[in-house]
């Protein structure tokens, strides 16, 4: 039997984080998980291909600070990357942050109307990450208390980063960011290609098309430390064993290949853990990095009242975004892509009607014929050359499941489909990868294989994320809390969801 004062289940981003700020903070913390290798969503691969995750555009300088990660370590200083919106007549268009080019260098003409809703929503996006850096407002906590008067501050500096907005911009705030962002792209910008790369980073990983409310909140979401994208140097797998590194420096003991089967309980208050190979690790403080769900069926369901379970149960978490990595027979230029901008961030979404008609077919457990698709050129440790695409839509409940000639109808349309701006493109793949989101959720514990545990909407953020009730953590008996995406403020390679947790379980502690 081992026993330290807090136990982690689950170590990826958010896992790691949690447990390396326990640690920090004097904690003897053991994080445990199943896999050979830490680093979760961000981390996965398949037989040595490309990582799930592959760019970073919303990892927290704050949360990377408090487990002693300088945010401009050389694994984190990677220049920013460009976006290019792929065009079948080869007029590529390139998103920098000083604006919008054409492929050949020249000014784009909705460059202006391009940069100015983009820094508008940068700042609308700056004003939330102050509701994402701490718990989700609304505790039970006094304005006297030391908790409650913290919350009380933290929202009285974001009602005064309204009012410093001015009237009409405060009043544009308000009256989009609960908004479809189909209507407020084509308020300010034509329909096409400028429009649509705008629409598709609004639906990234989400069951939802541009018409769908929300949506614009996903794109501020994404927009909230600034929208620059980068690559860590040595790929996705150089940070997590650079978040691995600081959690062993914060004395974390790490634990992997061990899977927990059971949250132990005494008296309603957290015991410790049982693994499914029959061992006790004992801690008063348990922080799951999993779904909410299977946290509550770890427990058992003796421990929360019906209304609860309820809850739980109905969390949607339908994963859209497929991963198809296409390996290339060598490292020559792609085909109809000036050289320059081969190692750019690729995206195929030529007008925000294209987008939402992309969604169409998942509303009925269909994969789409024509997706919307996020591509970079990679190398792996072995040398090989691949397009690491992400894939959206591809529903999780696709009528018939995913076998293996559903995979290979979306390998399929994924090479058609790029094909259309990067003409024979065919001739260069040497071979074909496609991670399914039960792929994720079996290897994972994603619900789904959703990016964020549970669908990032209206009546699932903020105070209601991940349900009514459990929106600051804490879960049930006293000592357990929830660390992973499904809480607040949502996942993506952010962080921030476990570090809340661990101050939150820090503050709990009597």
């Amino acid at each position: 039997m081992s026993q330290f004062d807090a136990i982690v289940i689950g170590g990826g981003v958010n896992g790691l984080i949690a447990g390396t700020l326990l640690g920090r903070r004097g904690k003897n913390v053991c994080i445990i998980e199943k896999s050979t290798r830490f680093g979760g969503m961000a981390s996965y691969s398949v037989d040595g291909g490309p990582t799930l995750a592959h760019s970073l555009y919303n990892l927290s300088p704050r949360a990377l600070s408090d487990i002693g990660i300088d945010p401009q370590h050389p694994v984190l200083s990677g220049k920013p990357v460009s976006t290019v919106s792929l065009s079948e007549d080869g007029r590529h268009i390139v998103f920098k942050n000083d604006g919008v080019y054409w492929s050949d260098g020249t000014k784009h003409p909705e460059s202006s109307a391009w940069s100015d809703l983009t820094q508008r929503l940068i700042t609308y996006g700056s004003l939330l990450r102050q509701l994402a850096e701490a718990p989700a407002p609304g505790g039970q906590k006094t304005v006297l208390s030391r908790g409650g008067l913290n919350e009380f501050l933290r929202l009285a500096k974001l009602g005064i980063g309204l009012k410093k907005l001015g009237k009409s911009e405060m009043r544009r705030f308000l009256q989009v960011v609960l908004s479809n962002v189909h209507d407020i792209i084509l308020d300010d910008l034509p329909e096409g290609p400028v429009a649509g790369l705008l629409a598709a980073d609004a639906i990234w990983g989400s069951a939802t098309g541009p018409r769908s409310p929300g949506t614009v909140f996903n794109l501020i979401y994404r927009l909230g430390h600034g929208g620059i994208i980068t690559q860590p140097a040595g790929g996705m797998s150089a940070l997590t064993d650079l978040m691995v590194e600081a959690a062993q420096k914060a004395g974390c003991v790490l634990m992997p290949k061990t899977e927990a089967s059971r949250i132990l309980l005494d008296n309603d208050t957290v015991s410790g853990v049982e693994t499914t190979d029959g061992r006790t690790i004992t801690a008063p403080i348990v922080l799951s990095n999993l779904a909410p769900k299977i946290t509550s069926q770890m427990t058992g369901p003796s421990v929360f009242d019906i209304e609860t379970i309820r809850r739980v149960r109905n969390i949607r978490a339908c994963g859209t975004a497929a991963k198809v990595n296409l390996r290339l027979k060598d490292n020559s230029p792609l085909p109809g892509l000036p050289e320059q901008l081969a190692n750019e961030r690729l995206i195929f979404a030529p007008s925000v009607e294209y987008v939402e008609a992309a969604f169409n077919p998942a509303k009925y457990r269909q994969m789409s014929k024509a997706p919307v698709i996020e591509a970079f050129k990679v190398q792996t440790a072995d040398g090989a050359s691949w397009l690491s695409t992400i894939v959206q839509y591809a529903p999780s409940d696709l009528e018939g499941g995913w076998t293996e000639s559903a995979k290979e109808k979306l390998a399929q349309t994924t090479v058609e489909t790029l094909s259309r701006s990067l003409p024979g493109l065919g001739d260069h793949i040497s071979g074909k990868q496609v991670i399914t989101q039960d792929q994720i959720e079996s290897a994972t514990g994603a619900p789904g294989g959703h990016w964020h545990h549970a669908e990032m909407a209206l009546d699932q953020l903020l105070t209601l994320r991940p349900a009514n009730g459990m929106a600051r953590y804490s879960m049930g008996p006293k000592g357990l809390f929830q660390c992973g995406a499904a809480t607040h403020p949502g996942g993506d390679v952010m962080g921030l969801a476990g570090r809340n947790a661990a101050l939150a379980a820090l503050e709990a502690q009597p």
